[in-house]
């Protein structure tokens, strides 16, 4: 995918727009859990979730490379669509985001800050992708994937990061959407030689990734049923499937209502806010704190962009 050499140079790329985001142990999050924790806070950075690293690589590349000289599309539940407005603001390309009908209206206002123009279509993400691809041909836009290689060399500058800032870590749980993320985790724990063992996270409601993976092949679902919309993908991509594949000792699901109580135990013990997706690895240590008792773990928290709506209604209502 790529070397180190290119990680280190996407880093200081990812750097020049903002700094590291900290890493934490948390004492009551590890009262909590039993083990040893440290906390990736992707929740910090300028647009509250990891893809804003992703997004400035690819993006940078379109601009110098005139790859999209009439702007790009892309489709998204809110975090990939604010990471690309973002660096297109940055580096001049403007860019049209394709979102599910009923979407998040803080997601949707917040890439409508950044400059985005927004078109909702489709009952989910799968249904606004395929929109967002014949809009591409139709006014002549260059659709941007949600899974790329610039995509994963930004967002691996998160795992460098964590590898880096915390003492050595015996497991990661990493949350699956469309795969960019956990395939930079895998990535960056390979090429810095560790034995961290990373462990995959999906909703239990959305399990593509783990269907396909006990199938040996990509298992498309009918439906994405879950609040945790960063986790919300009915149709795993094909190259993601097989980094995850071989890269991952497991896939944990884990349930609305334990994604909720996770959400719940980031507020009470760090009084810091996370979506559901960036929920979703606590969920799952929390699922599995028997069997990793005394070890060393990491969790991003990968993005805090939470409508105040639906952490009102589905998180605290259940506490």
């Amino acid at each position: 995918m790529f070397s180190l050499d290119e990680l280190e140079d996407a880093s200081r790329r990812v750097h020049a727009a903002f700094a590291p985001t900290p890493a934490y142990a948390w004492p009551l999050l590890a009262e909590r859990t039993g083990v040893e924790l440290w906390v990736k806070h992707e929740n910090l950075t300028p647009t509250g979730a990891f893809k804003v690293r992703g997004g400035l690589i690819h993006v940078e590349r379109l601009a110098r490379e005139n790859l999209a000289p009439n702007g790009l599309i892309s489709a998204t539940r809110g975090n990939h669509g604010q990471s690309l407005a973002f660096a297109g603001r940055r580096f001049g390309v403007p860019v049209t985001i394709v979102v599910p009908e009923g979407n998040s209206p803080e997601k949707n206002a917040a890439m409508r800050a950044l400059g985005a123009r927004l078109v909702e279509h489709g009952v989910d993400f799968d249904a606004a992708r395929v929109e967002a691809m014949r809009l591409a041909e139709r006014d002549g836009l260059l659709f941007a994937p949600s899974f790329h290689r610039d995509l994963v060399l930004g967002v691996a500058s998160w795992a460098l990061e964590l590898f880096r800032l915390a003492p050595r870590l015996d497991a990661l749980y990493v949350p699956i959407g469309l795969g960019s993320s956990i395939c930079g985790a895998i990535r960056v724990r390979d090429l810095l030689g560790l034995d961290t063992e990373i462990i995959g996270v999906q909703s239990a409601g959305a399990p593509a990734y783990a269907r396909s993976l006990a199938a040996g092949r990509p298992v498309e679902i009918e439906r994405a049923d879950t609040f945790a919309d960063g986790l919300a993908v009915r149709i795993p991509d094909p190259a993601a499937l097989a980094i995850i594949a071989a890269g991952v000792s497991r896939i944990v699901t884990v349930t609305d209502e334990e994604v909720a109580a996770a959400i719940r135990a980031y507020w009470t013990d760090t009084h810091q806010l996370a979506e559901g997706a960036g929920a979703a690895p606590l969920a799952a240590l929390m699922q599995e704190r028997a069997i990793m008792a005394g070890r060393r773990v990491g969790l991003p928290l990968s993005g805090g962009n939470i409508d105040l709506a639906l952490f009102r209604d589905r998180v605290l209502a259940g506490a």
